[in-house]
């Protein structure tokens, strides 16, 4: 900064004592509350002006300068860290989180524009070795938890000084590789704020330019703007990752059969030629927290037997002979009273008669969770 002014006092009479002090600018210099760590805001008016008081010939007199102005500079500053360490997910997860801050330690309110690299430095971060997948970033809505339907910028919006916000880096986890670590980077610049709603332009430095007492200079000042950077560029970030925790559930499948009629009984039915036999395969998740995605289930019906058309159900576990409360009928939708319904989209089954196999595909088997398939044949 740099202002100068002239003070010019009239000597008269033979004899002049100058006494000169300062008298503080106007209110805009100090009205408010007080800075926090980022400073007095960008843009605040600080005025000042000189005043001299003298005598002459005994007589008191006063003489006031011009008064000097200039604005506070804008600082610009940032903070960018994880939450926490790595999280864990296992192979083939979707939408697995990491997180960060955000700290506008600018002297004024900022937007933040938002990328990432799943590459750290072109190279390895303590040992990671495969990369996630469709890598998407949200702003947190202020609960700090994740959710895709509330937290959809890409980019920090008017964010005001010394204020954090939090932002979720997602990223699948491939399905088809053995290593155990992949790094992600958030990488946040500052940028221009004042219209909410709007992703600011990048801030752009006026370093090599002379000061200005009637205009905001933008000066950076992130030094420690993390690995990667130059000092004093703008860009701050920080580095996580995902790690894989789990290779593999407790999932297991259990078989069995059921004669459901013969004909001929009317209670009691035995396995006679001619004869319904019900076969239920349920698939059970016992690992906790952990999905299993894109289960199979496939079964050969047994020599000696004709599939009966339209038995196939997929669906939750039911007591009984039914095996399942509700599910597909061959790709249709059946409820429990045998009537076609809405087609279900979370499971699809067929049987082709070549190869005499039936399958159940289930999308995901969420941990804890069990799910079963039905289907029928009848004794040649």
């Amino acid at each position: 900064m740099h202002a100068t002014g002239v003070i010019r006092t009239l000597l008269a009479g033979t004899a002049a004592i100058v006494s000169i002090g300062t008298m503080a600018g106007t209110a805009s210099a100090q009205a408010g509350t007080p800075p926090g760590p980022a400073g007095t805001a960008a843009g605040t008016v600080i005025t000042n002006t000189a005043q001299a008081s003298y005598t002459v010939n005994g007589v008191q007199q006063n003489a006031t300068s011009n008064v000097v102005t200039f604005q506070v500079d804008l600082k610009a500053n940032l903070t960018v860290a994880p939450i926490g360490g790595n999280t864990e997910v296992a192979i083939g997860q979707k939408d697995a989180v990491v997180a960060f801050t955000v700290t506008n330690n600018t002297n004024g309110t900022q937007d933040f524009r938002l990328t990432y690299d799943r590459n750290f430095l072109g190279g390895l971060f303590a040992g990671a070795n495969f990369l996630a997948d469709n890598i998407r970033i949200f702003v947190d809505d202020g609960d700090k938890k994740f959710d895709a339907t509330k937290d959809k910028l890409d980019y920090i919006d008017e964010l005001k000084a010394d204020e954090t916000a939090t932002v979720f880096i997602v990223a699948d986890i491939p399905a088809d590789q053995a290593a155990s670590l992949a790094s992600v980077t958030l990488i946040a610049q500052i940028a221009e704020g004042g219209t909410v709603n709007q992703k600011g332009a990048a801030l752009v430095s006026n370093a090599l330019v002379a000061n200005r007492d009637n205009a905001i200079d933008v000066v950076f000042a992130d030094g420690d703007s993390g690995f990667g950077d130059l000092a004093n560029n703008g860009y701050g970030r920080a580095v996580s990752g995902y790690t894989i925790a789990t290779r593999n559930v407790a999932l297991s499948v259990t078989k069995s059969s059921m004669v459901i009629s013969d004909g001929v009984s009317l209670t009691l039915p035995k396995a006679i030629p001619g004869a319904t036999v019900q076969y239920c395969l349920v698939v059970n998740n016992a690992t906790a927290l952990v999905p299993a995605a894109n289960v199979n289930l496939t079964d050969v019906i047994p020599a000696n037997t004709t599939y009966v058309p339209n038995s196939l159900k997929i669906g939750a576990i039911a007591l009984g002979t039914s095996c399942v409360l509700s599910g597909i009928l061959d790709g249709v939708a059946l409820a429990d009273d045998g009537s076609t319904t809405v087609p279900l989209l979370l499971y699809t089954g067929s049987y082709n008669g070549a190869t005499k196999k039936v399958t159940a595909t289930i999308p995901t088997l969420l941990g804890g969770t069990s799910v079963a398939a039905a289907f029928r044949v009848t004794i040649n």
